[in-house]
C-alpha cells in the first residue's frame, strides 16, 4: 500500500480541521456575518503555511510548477458555484469527510451532491465556452 501515507495525512489533517472547529456550521456562520475572526484566522494560516511550502519547493525545486492561465469565467462562475454550496451546506470538500468521520450522516448528501458536480462537469468540459 504506497498511498497509505496519503491517508494517513488526510486523517491528521481531518482531526485538525475538527480540533480548531473548522468544521463548525456556527463558525461558518460568524465568519459570514464578521463576528468572529477564528475561520480567518484558520485560512490565513492555511495560506501561510501554503506560502511557505511553495517558497521551498521553488527554491529546492521539489516538483516544477507550472503557472495556470486565468480563465475569467470558468474560474468566476466555479467560485460563485463553490461558494454558494459553501455558503449552504455549511461545508466545502475538505471537511466533508471529517464531517463523515464524525458520524454526521447528512454530510453524506453534500458529499454526493459534490462528486455529482465534478462528473457534470467532467461530461460537459468539452462544450464548455471557455
Amino acid at each position: 500500500m504506497k498511498n497509505l501515507k496519503f491517508i494517513l495525512y488526510g486523517m491528521v489533517f481531518s482531526i485538525i480541521l475538527v480540533k480548531v472547529e473548522a468544521v463548525s456550521w456556527f463558525r461558518i456562520v460568524e465568519m459570514f456575518h464578521f463576528q468572529s475572526f477564528h475561520m480567518y484566522g484558520v485560512m490565513f494560516s492555511g495560506i501561510i503555511t501554503a506560502f511557505i511550502g511553495v517558497q521551498f519547493i521553488k527554491k529546492y525545486k521539489v516538483l516544477e510548477l507550472k503557472p495556470k492561465p486565468f480563465q475569467k469565467y470558468a474560474n468566476s462562475i466555479g467560485g460563485t458555484f463553490f461558494g454558494l454550496g459553501w455558503g449552504i451546506t455549511g461545508a466545502c470538500t475538505g471537511p466533508l469527510y471529517a464531517l463523515i468521520g464524525l458520524n454526521l450522516w447528512p454530510a453524506l448528501i453534500v458529499l454526493f451532491g459534490a462528486f455529482l458536480g465534478t462528473f457534470i462537469f467532467a461530461a460537459t468540459k468539452n462544450r464548455l465556452p471557455f
